[in-house]
């Protein structure tokens, strides 16, 4: 499992990227998640549209 913080938009979300095999779920600390994606750049940009909206 491989994860990445993005420290971006409201900080009481932090997003991070976690890799399961071939896929990458975007995921925050306030419990939402993003679907999974084969690119891993999709998923960060998922966790950063999350962290600028919320």
């Amino acid at each position: 499992m491989h994860q990445q913080d993005l420290p971006v938009g409201n900080p009481a979300h932090l997003t991070t990227t976690v890799e399961r095999g071939s896929f990458a779920v975007a995921r925050c600390s306030c419990g939402w998640s993003g679907p999974a994606r084969r690119s891993r750049d999709r998923a960060r940009t998922d966790a950063r549209a999350h962290a600028v909206a919320s």
